[in-house]
């Protein structure tokens, strides 16, 4: 199977060290990683049996024959009574769910007919030609049941069923506390904390969730670049992030008190679960498939040249855009909607070196001292030819989408706008190594390695 196929993508896998059933915690916990590395045991053995990962935590054993695809294993799922999830679909008939082969390096979502033993079969290979140089022999991979990457934003919103409401809060809980769902501002990662808390935790009571306990567990409650001794220690407290009263957990608190409780201690907490996806399905990268890049800094004094290094970076992308994710601070750098995106994937001038890797070109319109100009982005990446595909992909459904209202007279969707109301945010040109082009195409602008003729 090529990764280039439109049902597969690919981006980054969950840190081992939030969600705690995955396997690389737990090397017993997933059968599928160890009938792989078995290819004498998949020959003369009819039945398999695998571990199948869903975000809430819940890991589903099953029985299954070595070329079992991914529809036959959706379907044990969805056969499965207790999880209460049955045949899911959106109102236009696209799954919600889908199956994902994943290990740290790289995340695939599968098509219907893919068989995910054969492939996970195949990682190493996949992993040398997707992934870092810092390629470790162990890693595996494991299969997730999670959000489908095609579904649109606005079919979710007609989701009803509280089980599958339950599975995606679950997913989208997961992205906020690793940063992969960036918000501007301290007050929104505090309310969704708040949020979190009165679902997980039932409604305030004064004697057992008080601050020194939400001191106690901040990391379950607040994303881990806020949780970070390091980060900390750099911040200091100016910033309220330590002590104090502006501290974030002490926000957390506060807005935690001002949930009012159901009626009944046993209310099943349903409304907040949709209101916390709500609050999600207006930030920017919500739904997005994730993948692993690097851009040029932008080089300021003698110092910086001796010193300089690529920032790497997350590339997310969506059904409304692409996005540019500072990793290790969780900040949004870049979005651009695909209405003002222009883009082109480059392969490497010399293939044989290891450090002249692939990048992907995206070139967006700005105003600039009063003038109209492109500036032009490079994205250095492995995965630059998945980028590519997801995108082409995205644009042209988008292209479809919009020819079908124009031609039923329907005034277009609004949620393509990235700037929305629970999450505003401006892009920071200033973080980035541009060329600068004014509407004729030449060349008025240059930083960095940038080089034309």
């Amino acid at each position: 199977m090529d990764l280039q196929d439109k049902d597969c993508q690919t981006g980054r896998g969950p840190p081992h060290h939030q969600f705690h059933n995955d396997y690389q915690s737990d090397p017993h916990a997933s059968p599928l990683t160890r009938t792989l590395r078995s290819q004498q045991l998949i020959a003369n053995k009819p039945m398999l049996r695998i571990a199948v990962y869903l975000m809430s935590g819940v890991i589903l054993t099953m029985e299954v024959e070595h070329t079992a695809t991914t529809q036959d294993i959706i379907a044990i799922i969805q056969s499965e009574k207790e999880l209460g999830l049955g045949r899911i679909s959106s109102p236009l008939g696209q799954p919600v769910f889908a199956l994902w082969l994943c290990s740290q390096q790289l995340e695939v979502q599968l098509g219907p007919t893919h068989k995910p033993l054969e492939l996970g079969a195949r990682w190493p290979r996949l992993l040398a030609k997707y992934g870092s140089d810092e390629i470790r022999d162990e890693e595996q991979p494991v299969l997730y049941y999670r959000r489908n990457i095609f579904l649109a934003r606005s079919d979710e919103e007609q989701v009803k069923e509280a089980k599958t409401l339950e599975l995606l809060y679950a997913e989208a809980r997961h992205n906020v506390l690793e940063g992969r769902y960036p918000c501007e501002g301290q007050a929104r990662y505090a309310s969704l904390g708040a949020l979190q808390a009165r679902i997980e935790l039932g409604p305030y009571n004064s004697q057992i969730h008080t601050l020194a306990y939400f001191r106690r567990h901040k990391g379950r409650f607040l994303p881990h670049h806020f949780t970070s001794p390091t980060l900390l220690l750099g911040l200091g407290l100016g910033l309220g992030l330590v002590g104090g009263k502006g501290a974030l957990e002490v926000r957390l608190l506060d807005q935690y008190k001002r949930i009012p409780p159901h009626t009944g201690t046993n209310a099943h907490p349903r409304k907040l679960i949709r209101k916390y996806l709500e609050f999600c399905w207006g930030l920017p990268c919500y739904g997005a498939t994730f993948f692993h890049g690097q851009i040029e800094r932008p080089v300021r004094g003698l110092a910086s040249w001796i010193t300089h290094r690529d920032l790497k970076v997350l590339v997310a992308i969506n059904a409304l855009g692409v996005y540019i994710v500072d990793d290790a601070q969780c900040s949004l750098l870049l979005g651009l909607k695909y209405s003002e995106l222009s883009w082109e994937m480059a392969k490497p001038s010399d293939e044989r070196n290891p450090d002249c890797l692939p990048c992907l070109f995206l070139q967006f319109p700005v105003r600039e001292n009063g003038a109209h100009v492109f500036k032009i982005l490079q994205v250095f990446s492995r995965q630059a030819v998945m980028m590519d595909t997801l995108i082409s992909g995205f644009v042209e459904e988008s292209r479809k989408c919009n020819t079908r209202c124009d031609m039923a007279g329907v005034s277009r969707s609004s949620d393509i706008t990235i700037t929305t109301n629970a999450n505003c945010f401006t892009n920071k040109l200033s973080k980035f190594t541009l060329a600068t082009f004014d509407d004729q195409g030449r060349c008025i602008g240059q930083m960095g390695s940038w080089s034309f003729q």
